[in-house]
């Protein structure tokens, strides 16, 4: 199975970088773009046929070494 996590900045923590992407953008004329939260993507391939054994690593893995949970979150999609 192939997990896909996404982690991103707690809503909480300051985005340097997404702020100087919408500074950017807006320079560039998109005026309309008034955030921007960067992060980070991961396709992790596991071993399973289980959905919920895929899950379950998969959110270890994010937990324990893909993300910082003081100040990032992340998401799973397993398919």
């Amino acid at each position: 199975m192939r997990a896909r996590v996404f982690v991103t900045l707690k809503k909480s923590v300051f985005d340097p970088q997404g702020r100087t992407i919408v500074d950017a953008l807006q320079s560039l004329g998109y005026q309309d773009v008034v955030d921007v939260r960067q992060g980070k993507y991961f396709e992790l391939d596991l071993a399973t046929t289980e959905r919920a054994h895929a899950e379950k690593l998969a959110a270890e893995v994010a937990d324990k070494v893909l993300a910082n949970p003081v100040i990032e979150s992340y998401r799973i999609e397993v398919d």
